[in-house]
């Protein structure tokens, strides 16, 4: 009767984790796409982003001291901002670009609400300003798509059923059912890891966008990646078990975006 218990348990707990996940939706305004972001308003997401924006940047080792570069990060970052369909996204982000002191980690992220950073490190390893744009513009399609709010929200139903699973199948007198809570654990983890790739070539795909209609070739974002491979060298784990897509993977969904955005070729003019 004790194991019938915990399965009635685990079937209510998913019941209401699946109610409270697929039960509500929203549509955000730029890209149009139906979302499922739980209760999680513009506003909060903002709140988060500030209140996290420091303690991100010191584990960077903080802001940095070179102006001129700082300077060139805000230009590009206020041109794809006001150029491109990311500036509806303005009248409720609080969108702020900076760059980061470290010198050895090559990364960049975006928090939710609009903060963006990038590190000197990558910085550093960019030759031209469609480079830079490419790599802002990737950022900024984050917070234009809800990624982070997507990603709590998907959190807490994968939070929930894995939670369910594990009570359904754990039996303190059986030791192999502890191994059966530890897989399923970890698969709940491996779908986590899958919407993060997903959310990455969504992004691609903004990014591409964004910095075509600033004015910058888009094309400069498949130069990122190829800058990122040969960063990444030859130690990278297998993509399955990352949350990024392999850059070289990536570089085939960057060029598909392009095609689709200029289907007749990239005009002329555009800023490399």
């Amino acid at each position: 009767m004790r194991g019938k218990g915990r399965i009635i348990i685990a079937l209510v707990i998913a019941a209401i984790s699946l109610y409270m996940y697929f039960g509500k939706s929203s549509e955000n305004p730029v890209t149009g796409e139906s979302q499922h972001v739980g209760d999680i308003t513009h506003e909060q997401e903002v709140a988060l982003g500030l209140q996290a924006a420091p303690e991100m940047a010191q584990q960077f080792g903080g802001l940095s001291q070179d102006a001129q570069a700082t300077q060139m990060v805000k230009d590009v970052c206020a041109r794809l901002l006001s150029r491109s369909q990311a500036r509806e996204a303005t009248e409720y982000y609080r969108f702020d670009c900076h760059l980061l002191a470290d010198q050895n980690t090559i990364n960049a992220f975006a928090l939710p609400g609009g903060q963006v950073f990038i590190t000197e490190a990558l910085m550093n390893r960019l030759q031209t300003t469609g480079q830079l744009a490419g790599v802002l513009g990737h950022e900024i399609g984050h917070v234009v798509g809800r990624h982070g709010a997507e990603h709590i929200a998907k959190a807490q139903l994968t939070q929930g059923l894995t939670g369910a699973a594990v009570l359904a199948t754990y039996d303190p007198n059986n030791p192999s059912s502890q191994r059966n809570a530890a897989v399923v654990a970890m698969i709940g983890q491996l779908v986590n890891m899958k919407f993060g790739r997903d959310d990455e070539l969504e992004s691609d795909r903004l990014g591409v966008s964004f910095t075509g209609e600033a004015g910058y070739d888009p094309r400069a974002m498949v130069e990122v990646m190829q800058i990122l491979a040969e960063a990444g060298g030859g130690g990278r784990q297998p993509e399955f078990f990352s949350t990024h897509p392999n850059p070289e993977n990536r570089i085939s969904h960057i060029e598909t975006a392009v095609a689709e955005l200029y289907p007749n070729g990239v005009p002329s003019g555009l800023e490399r």
